[in-house]
């Protein structure tokens, strides 16, 4: 089981859930705010805005706190101080990890991912110290129910896509980071259904881990995540299912 493309799906394994309405209702504003900052504010040309809103509608939140959130993102209630910075570490057992934030006060944000590495096996490292271990590329995730693999791959090729491969319940294509919009509007164009769009950091290699340190890895991530200022981490394990019992 693959670190960078299936960590959150190794929460959902171990029955963790996000009880807090108030917590979720914040992830789903900074996805929004996230997508209308990158690529603008209305939902029918930019992809990755028009599934952080579905997800947003889906978990029922208010159509006014939407609103908020794309404005916030597109610079329509005022300048946003808050700006994107990537951090780099390690974890148990030399898993390179990357974490994607958004903040407004730096120095809070790297004091709080310092400290998550800290007390959980792993250590913060200077910039560039893990990024060659990753390659950045455009993500879409379809479910795979009732898709003929066929017709999806030759509509994703044509569209500018490079691989589509199946992974466990959902077919993952992978793009440039420049086509994936070109990609996504493809795709929903041809009728698949797309469960996510994202530009994601996929590792070149992978580390493996079982036992104990495989827990303490699960634990770094499950804290890094729960940072109210991250918004992505990415790390290059592999992972048994036996280790997730």
């Amino acid at each position: 089981m693959a670190g960078h493309s299936k960590w959150k799906n190794i929460r959902l394994h171990k029955g963790k859930a996000d009880a807090e309405r108030g917590k979720l209702f914040a992830k789903l504003s900074r996805d929004l705010t996230i997508a209308a900052k990158a690529g603008g504010g209305t939902p029918d040309s930019n992809p990755r805005l028009r599934l952080a809103v579905e997800k947003a509608k889906a978990a029922s939140m208010p159509a006014d706190n939407i609103k908020r959130a794309i404005q916030k993102g597109t610079g329509e209630l005022g300048a946003d101080n808050a700006e994107e910075i990537t951090y780099e570490g390690y974890g148990p057992g030399g898993v390179a990890v990357i974490v994607e934030t958004e903040t407004d006060n730096r120095n809070r944000t790297v004091e709080k991912v310092r400290t998550a590495f800290n007390k959980n096996g792993g250590s913060l490292g200077e910039s560039g110290s893990v990024a060659w271990q990753f390659n950045r590329v455009g993500q879409i995730s379809v479910p795979a129910s009732g898709v003929s693999e066929d017709e999806l791959m030759l509509a994703a090729l044509d569209a500018g896509a490079e691989d589509v491969a199946l992974d466990d319940e959902n077919f993952i294509v992978t793009t440039p980071p420049e086509s994936l919009s070109d990609v996504t509007n493809a795709l929903e164009t041809a009728g698949f259904a797309l469960d996510a769009t994202e530009i994601a950091l996929v590792p070149t290699t992978t580390v493996e881990l079982e036992g104990e340190t495989a827990q303490k890895m699960l634990k770094l991530l499950d804290v890094l995540e729960d940072l109210d200022d991250v918004t992505n981490v990415t790390a290059n394990f592999e992972i048994s299912d036996e280790s997730l019992l």
